[in-house]
């Protein structure tokens, strides 16, 4: 039987067909352009071949979360929206721009270790000088051919005392500098901020001057030895050594934004001050947020958390971790901006310090390992260079060396928190109050004359007043409760804020393939 040609609709084919063009060149248009279309819509094959759904394994292409993600996004704003409309109804303004409760003992003492402790860098590049012209005058005589066997030996004798003397100067050197910060800090500086300002300042000059010995000693020796020469780096035969010591290189590294020692970094060519400025305003506006959102949001909860901290209630600790959560993890990741992206940004360009990889992308970590590997890459490559690398040349295995960085890593937190804090682990509890105890019956009058400072904890069991605390019989334990409440702080930011952000990143980084 003749089949007629039917129209395409019928085979699924929605396409509309070209007309055949008249001679001279017009097209004819339909009587009904509408009347084929709706005659043939019911019986289009919609199912025209085999297909999978897009979130099943059998799926050809990877969906893109682009969507959730940015609906995620939306969600957190709304909630912390939420969050801040509630804490205004609850506790009210809680700013307070005139309130400090430093004293002028604390700013005079933090200026003069600001001051003094940098003269240690000054005091090691003494020591490598000394150092360095001991080297010279060794290759000067190891030149001679008339030396006699037994003076060769005591030149060698001699040689090695002086190095272990320029080794025992270094490292004494090096631990004044953080050991005299740590006991003034310890015993006379009582804001915590101001102290932890300082143990920071102390901590950095201690890793540069460590820094400055190990690589010295390591060129020293290449000097001494030239078949170990052929080790360094290429970049370093621009500035041989003895020639890198110098005032002029050490300030450089002062200032540089790294732990890391080289007599050659990698340098720009000018320094860009519109780049410098907003750097700058990012720091300022960050430093601000941050300042609020602990202020009007963060000590509030820390404040209520302490009685609940205090009677060991597992499931009130929990839901306050919980409630931390939001704005530890903000507050975090807005200081991790201002100081990796903002501050040291503006400070290498300054320094026209050219290899500004100071974070790699930590975000998209797959592991926690990975996270903390990449997210803080200056004390990473102190870290590797220092104490990993070393240990593994003798002998280490990768695991006992892992150990060992964690070990110092937690050594220099525990200064950098426990020291401004005055909460060391294993100072007795008894010594501990009594010294508070002591220190806070001298801060009495100084929250007097605060007295215009008010922070109001509106509503029931957890009303709260800084000026009849000041007044009253419990003034004397307020300064030694704002150190514990300075120390939760410290440890339920730490904790919930790096350790919840690694894993949430590293989840994302598995679920998203983030690349």
């Amino acid at each position: 039987m003749e089949v007629r040609n039917q129209p395409s609709h019928l085979n699924g084919d929605l396409r509309p067909r070209q007309q055949a063009p008249q001679q001279n060149g017009a097209v004819h248009s339909p009587s009904s352009p509408r009347s084929n279309v709706s005659k043939y819509l019911h019986v289009t094959a919609v199912h025209s071949r085999s297909r999978t759904s897009c979130l099943s394994h059998d799926s050809l292409e990877s969906p893109s979360f682009l969507g959730f993600r940015n609906l995620m996004v939306i969600v957190l704003i709304v909630m912390n929206l939420r969050l801040v409309v509630e804490n205004f109804m609850k506790y009210g303004v809680l700013i307070c721009i005139r309130c400090h409760d430093w004293s002028e003992k604390d700013l005079i003492l933090a200026l003069i270790l600001w001051a003094t402790v940098p003269c240690h860098l000054f005091v090691a590049y003494v020591i490598e000088l000394a150092a360095a012209q001991q080297a010279k005058g060794s290759i000067g005589r190891a030149k001679r051919k008339d030396e006699r066997p037994e003076d060769v030996a005591a030149i060698a004798k001699s040689f090695r005392s002086i190095w272990h003397i320029i080794a025992w100067a270094h490292g004494i050197n090096a631990t004044l500098s953080l050991l005299v910060t740590t006991i003034t800090v310890y015993r006379f500086i009582h804001h915590p901020f101001i102290g932890t300002v300082s143990e920071i300042h102390a901590i950095i000059v201690w890793l540069k001057i460590c820094s400055y010995a190990f690589t010295n000693r390591d060129l020293r020796y290449a000097l001494l030895k030239p078949e170990a020469a052929a080790s360094l780096p290429k970049l370093y035969s621009e500035c041989p050594y003895p020639r890198n010591i110098t005032i002029a290189n050490l300030s450089y590294f002062w200032w540089a934004p790294t732990l890391v020692y080289q007599p050659v970094y990698p340098r720009t060519t000018s320094i860009r001050w519109t780049f410098v400025i907003k750097r700058l305003a990012e720091t300022f506006s960050l430093s601000i947020f941050i300042w609020l959102a602990s202020a009007q949001y963060a000590a509030p909860l820390l404040h209520n958390s302490l009685s609940k901290i205090s009677s060991l209630d597992i499931a009130s600790i929990l839901e306050r971790l919980m409630k931390l959560s939001t704005i530890s993890l903000v507050i975090w990741l807005a200081g991790f901006f201002a100081i990796f992206q903002s501050v040291l940004n503006a400070l290498a360009e300054v320094m026209k310090f050219g290899d500004r990889e100071f974070y790699t992308e930590w975000w998209n970590s797959p592991s926690v390992g990975a996270y903390w590997r990449t997210w803080n890459r200056p004390i990473y490559h102190f870290m590797k260079r220092h104490i990993y690398a070393p240990l593994i040349g003798r002998g280490w295995s990768s695991n006992a060396a892992s150990m060992a960085v964690f070990i110092f890593s937690g050594l220099l937190h525990e200064l950098l928190v426990g020291v401004p804090t005055h909460n060391v682990l294993g100072k007795s509890r008894r010594k501990r109050r009594r010294r508070h105890i002591h220190d806070n019956v001298e801060k009495i009058s100084l929250m007097r004359a605060n007295d215009r400072c008010r922070l109001h904890w509106h509503g029931g069991p957890d009303t709260y007043d800084l000026r009849h605390a000041a007044a009253g019989e419990d003034a004397r334990y307020q300064w030694q409760d704002y150190r514990q409440l300075y120390l939760l702080g410290q440890f339920l930011f730490g904790w919930s804020a790096v350790s919840g952000s690694a894993l949430l990143f590293c989840m994302a980084g598995k679920v998203w393939q983030c690349k």
